[in-house]
């Protein structure tokens, strides 16, 4: 059951303030002011990285938070909330939401998607979850599971949907998702322009999670660097 908190991200921007070890912003302090400038900028939610990030994040804004941890295991690919200890580990802050990686993948330990729901769900039935996903198959079995979520977070992001884009063919997987799933779409992934956000709140998602585009400064930078050594290049060869 969403709760009036969670409801309140419903036809609304939700800004992910995360930044990696190897990034020039990773600070908990840093992601707790981006996320109140985000707040100021007229963001209704925050996606957040680590136990850390969200109790500093919530010195700072009451919004509501996705929750994740990203931890890296040597025998599987899936890095978003990828076992019990991280899901027991957000649970000791009252998560609002716990997002975690819904692909078809195999877990650490090589469990399964359906094994792990099921472990998750009966430790924590009140618990509300969101499926982080990368096809359209993926996204209808999460909804079958019962996620009370449904995210194209990994669309374009795993393997197998590297050349997926969810604005592709006039945002085809996002329609097409809508269509054949009961539970609330959240659109995230590679929505790097207002106008994209807008579409898919326009196409019915429940929110939009946008997070380079707004968070991470470098990676910005460097898209501005790129069109101008382009456009020298194109100069000099004329």
């Amino acid at each position: 059951m969403i709760n009036d908190r969670v409801n309140e991200l419903k036809g609304n921007l939700i800004v992910s303030c995360q930044a990696l070890e190897d990034e020039p912003l990773h600070s908990s302090f840093i992601m707790g002011r981006m996320a109140r400038a985000a707040k100021l900028g007229g963001a209704s939610g925050i996606r957040a990285n680590t136990v850390e990030d969200i109790l500093e994040i919530r010195k700072n804004v009451s919004l509501p938070i996705i929750c994740i941890i990203k931890k890296v295991y040597a025998d599987s690919d899936v890095y978003i909330t990828p076992t019990m200890s991280e899901i027991d580990s957000l649970m000791s802050i009252a998560p609002d939401i716990v997002a975690f990686d819904a692909t078809d993948r195999m877990r650490p330990g090589q469990i399964s998607l359906d094994d792990f729901y099921k472990q998750v769900r009966n430790k924590y039935p009140e618990q509300l979850f969101m499926a982080d996903c990368s096809t359209i198959e993926e996204a209808v079995h999460a909804d079958r599971l019962g996620f009370d979520f449904i995210g194209t977070t990994l669309v374009g992001y795993t393997p197998y949907s590297a050349s997926d884009r969810i604005e592709a063919d006039d945002f085809r997987i996002i329609r097409e998702i809508l269509n054949r799933v009961k539970h609330p779409v959240i659109a995230e992934g590679h929505i790097d322009m207002p106008e994209k956000a807008a579409k898919v709140l326009e196409l019915g998602c429940f929110s939009v999670v946008v997070g380079g585009a707004i968070t991470r400064p470098m990676l910005i930078t460097e898209r501005y660097a790129q069109a101008i050594k382009e456009k020298k290049i194109t100069a000099e060869k004329s």
